[in-house]
This record gives C-alpha cells, sequence and structure tokens, in this order.
C-alpha cells in the first residue's frame, strides 16, 4: 500500500480539523500525505486542464494519479484508516454515490460558516508530522 497525497482546503476550519482527524488515525504516515489546494504542490501535481471543476474541499490523489473528490474521497479515506474506520466506509458505499455527493456538497456549501477560519493557514506541527506536510 503506498502513500497517497490528500489535498484541503487551507482556509477551511472543516478541512483542518479533518487533516487532524487522518494524522491521529494514521501516526506512522503510512497512508497518506498532505497539501493545501491552494500550495504548489497540487499546481505541481494536479495540472490546470484537471483542476477546472474540482471542489475546495479534499480531494485524494492516488498513486496512480487518480483524482477522488467529494463522499468518494471521504470513504476512501476511512478505508485506508482501516478498523471501524473501514467499516463505516463500507455502510457507506451502500449508499448510491449521487446521494452521497449531494449530501456531501449540502454540507460542503455551509462548512466555512460551521468551522471558523484557522487563524493560522500553516499552524506550527511537530518535526515529525511536518515531514508529512508539502507545501
Amino acid at each position: 500500500m503506498s502513500v497517497e497525497t490528500v489535498f484541503y482546503d487551507g482556509e477551511c476550519g472543516f478541512c483542518h480539523r479533518s487533516v487532524q482527524f487522518i494524522l491521529a488515525r494514521d501516526p506512522d504516515g503510512k497512508a497518506f500525505r498532505f497539501a493545501p489546494l491552494q500550495g504548489e504542490t497540487f499546481d505541481r501535481l494536479v495540472g490546470p486542464e484537471a483542476r477546472d471543476g474540482l471542489p475546495d474541499s479534499l480531494i485524494v490523489r492516488r498513486d496512480d494519479g487518480t483524482l477522488l473528490v467529494q463522499s468518494t474521497a471521504t470513504l476512501h479515506i476511512l478505508s485506508r484508516l482501516g478498523g471501524g474506520w473501514a467499516i463505516l466506509s463500507a455502510a457507506g458505499s451502500i449508499v448510491p454515490r449521487a446521494l452521497r455527493d449531494v449530501l456531501y456538497a449540502g454540507f460542503a456549501r455551509i462548512r466555512h460558516r460551521l468551522f471558523a477560519k484557522p487563524v493560522d493557514a500553516c499552524p506550527l506541527l511537530p518535526p515529525a508530522l511536518r515531514a508529512r506536510f508539502d507545501p
């Protein structure tokens, strides 16, 4: 299993909390690295043509370059975290993707109102965690 990249909205409080959630459940960094959507890593790895129409929330770039978005990205992350999270992912996969994505998009529209914008776009992290983030 290779390390995949999770791109996140660096200006979104919910996205920051999501990254913290993933970090806590992938402490060895065997599943994920992180980079902001507003950063040079995103610009380098995701071409301009691929960026058109992408949401400004969590996006997973698999090792083969495939981009996963919306509920599919969320379920993929949960699956890779293993244990009970993988079971939750499997249960969520039963719901048709179109319905999952409508719910995801609805939440994404209001997330900035529900979760305060981070004071610091790049909070100070311990060196071990800092190494898992790309600019």
